[in-house]
């Protein structure tokens, strides 16, 4: 399975935060999504899971039965700013959630076993939602995927927020899903990337564009892509 991006554009009045941009990503790789602030990554991600019109372009999921257009049920969205209810239970919400999704998805494991996935306490799980931490927010988007399952998983900032040993704990998750699903993940913290990545994608002037394999684990990772961030002809070198 891939997903296709070709010739995406999409502009803010006059100015043009994405132009043309084009790649191809594929199941089972995890990507992350590098690029200045301001360089239009939650833009890309907008338009990828339909919360924002492209102004052109498309993108395609392509399998073995052909390519049909991206679709908003076919992408998972972990925002940087969790957007849940509040005023429900982290159980509650995954029973309603669940409970209004039964008929269309294939629901093959309780409540408590989706929770205990995630490593979160029978007493976080019993929490308001306003009393968790950004962390726990964000285990509890990560969760609802376990359960759609979506092919294409767009996940903005997604472990900044965590403690150590959380951190550990959705890396391994993350490396687990991979097998099925397109994983894209914007970052700025290089050694992130590097760390969970297997393969990192410069978003730039409005392009997007491969970063070289072998610069991923190389000694002078961090100030090489520094450099192409700053270096208007990148693009080109890559």
């Amino acid at each position: 399975m891939q997903l296709k991006l070709q010739q995406i554009t999409k502009q803010f009045d006059s100015k043009k935060v994405l132009q043309g941009a084009e790649f191809t990503f594929e199941k089972g790789k995890i990507y992350g999504l590098l690029g200045r602030n301001g360089a239009g990554k939650t833009t890309l991600f907008n338009c990828l899971s339909g919360e924002m019109a492209m102004d052109g372009g498309q993108a395609l999921i392509r399998t073995e039965s052909g390519d049909k257009p991206l679709q908003g049920e076919d992408v998972g969205y972990v925002y940087s700013l969790p957007i849940l209810p509040e005023f429900l239970t982290g159980y509650e919400f995954v029973k309603f959630f669940i409970d209004i999704n039964k008929d269309k998805l294939h629901i093959d494991k309780s409540v408590d076993e989706y929770f205990e996935l995630m490593s979160m306490s029978v007493e976080d799980r019993h929490k308001l939602i306003k009393g968790y931490s950004h962390g726990m927010k964000n285990k509890l988007q990560m969760l609802l995927f376990l359960i759609t399952k979506p092919p294409v998983i767009l996940l903005d900032e997604p472990l900044t927020s965590f403690d150590v040993i959380v951190a550990l704990e959705m890396k391994k998750l993350l490396r687990e899903m991979k097998t099925n699903h397109i994983l894209i993940f914007s970052t700025h913290i290089l050694q992130l990337a590097s760390d969970l990545c297997d393969e990192l994608v410069v978003l730039h002037k409005g392009e997007l564009s491969s970063v070289p394999a072998e610069l991923l684990h190389s000694a002078d990772f961090e100030q090489k892509v520094i450099q192409l961030l700053k270096d208007d002809s990148h693009a080109e070198q890559l």
